[in-house]
């Protein structure tokens, strides 16, 4: 494993607080394995015999609707683990995992962990930090849902990727539209309304790159009241 994964690995919330020791058994009996971009990590209903960090790139996690239909339930990358719930209880997965880019994943056999918390307990504090950050992820997702118009969320999405707060700021979307459209419960049609509605906040959107001409008053929109938001797309 490269030293470069190792402290990413390290730093994630599966194993931060977890003692140097356990971190250093943990790692030594896992491997660091790389997906192509739409190659499946795991499938819906598989037993999860396994925890994964993402060291590079990003993955989605999805679950197929009776209808068919594909419905994203989160979207990780570097740093983010996933798979910690349901591999601790010798259950299967919910979703279904797939490389969203080009990825490098470090994977985490469970009995390896398992035999761990039996061993220092303590290190059981690591996998509900990891647990809470999901749950806190998914309520966030339906407040972004209840709360927010499209355009909204399609705002907090690039703020999100902005390393500044105020000023001018140029993002690259790191994975394809219609993903983005998914996490955000939106139909690809709908996303392409949302950015067009953006035009009037400052956003302007060239193939997988998205200029924002001010970051404060794109977060201020953010913020706005949905109603007010509403009328105005009316």
């Amino acid at each position: 494993m490269q030293h470069e994964h190792n402290m990413i690995a390290r730093k994630s919330l599966l194993l931060a607080s977890a003692p140097e020791d356990v971190c250093d058994t943990i790692l030594k009996e896992s491997r660091t394995r790389e997906f192509e971009r739409g190659a499946t990590v795991f499938l819906q209903g598989e037993r999860a015999a396994a925890i994964y960090i993402v060291v590079e790139g990003w993955v989605k996690l999805f679950r197929i609707a009776p209808s068919g239909a594909e419905v994203v339930v989160g979207v990780f990358t570097k740093g983010r683990s996933f798979g910690e719930a349901v591999a601790f209880r010798n259950d299967v997965y919910p979703v279904s995992a797939e490389a969203a880019t080009d990825c490098t994943l470090i994977r985490i056999e469970a009995d390896v962990f398992l035999r761990m918390i039996t061993a220092q307990p303590e290190i059981a504090v690591s996998i509900l930090s990891a647990t809470f950050a999901h749950l806190h992820n998914l309520v966030f997702q339906v407040e972004q849902l209840k709360a927010q118009t499209g355009a909204q969320r399609v705002a907090e999405f690039l703020l999100d990727l902005c390393d500044r707060t105020e000023g001018s700021c140029s993002v690259i979307l790191p994975y394809d539209k219609a993903l983005i459209a998914g996490r955000l419960g939106l139909k690809p049609e709908s996303l392409s309304r949302a950015f067009v509605r953006l035009r009037e906040h400052g956003v302007s959107i060239q193939g997988n790159q998205a200029q924002i001409k001010d970051v404060a008053s794109l977060s201020e929109y953010v913020r706005e009241d949905t109603a007010l938001s509403w009328s105005r797309n009316a």
